[in-house]
């Protein structure tokens, strides 16, 4: 069963489904958040990661990137302390690490978004192997849900979805790396 058909209605996956997941962003601090989640989920289940949204969101300081950057021994002890997140040892490590990762793009290319956007369109192949040289913690399906959860690359819904039908307009950049190709 797809993301399409199972989402819809649930208290978790639903609002996500409907209202984020697949459409573009060019927050910094959303696109940030979304790797993090993403790094969360590795070997468990997305509803975990939904289920402990919120708290994440208030031990990472709305995941600004400046800020995490900044994180000390003190921050990571209160953070593999914290019951309401996921408290791996090497995912908390990599967020952290990432985040100045994310500080160090957004100082060459302006935003996270700018620097995405100067790589796209790339294949997912390849897409995997710029984030494995950029960040930590970074594997095929983190990499893949990352940039699908967030327009970069298509497949986050079905094209007989009703919420497919609303991210048409918003023209994700996937979208937009079809536009005017021809196929010889």
């Amino acid at each position: 069963m797809s993301y399409c058909k199972t989402a819809p209605g649930h208290p978790w996956h639903g609002p996500y489904h409907d209202c984020e997941y697949g459409f573009p962003t060019r927050n910094d601090a959303v696109l940030f958040e979304r790797l993090a989640l993403e790094i969360n989920q590795a070997g468990l289940s997305w509803l975990t990661v939904l289920k402990k949204r919120a708290a994440f969101f208030e031990a990472f300081r709305e995941f600004d990137p400046r800020v995490v950057a900044n994180f000390d021994e003190a921050d990571r002890a209160r953070l593999l302390g914290d019951a309401r997140i996921i408290r791996n040892r090497l995912k908390i490590a990599a967020v952290m690490e990432n985040a100045g990762r994310v500080v160090a793009i957004q100082s060459e290319y302006g935003s996270f978004a700018s620097w995405l956007d100067k790589h796209h369109p790339l294949p997912k192949d390849d897409w995997v192997k710029l984030f494995k040289e950029t960040f930590k913690f970074m594997g095929g399906e983190i990499v893949g849900e990352f940039l699908m959860s967030t327009g970069y690359l298509p497949g986050a819904h079905n094209p007989d979805c009703p919420v497919y039908a609303r991210i048409v307009p918003l023209a994700p950049p996937w979208m937009r790396e079809a536009v005017g190709r021809v196929d010889c």
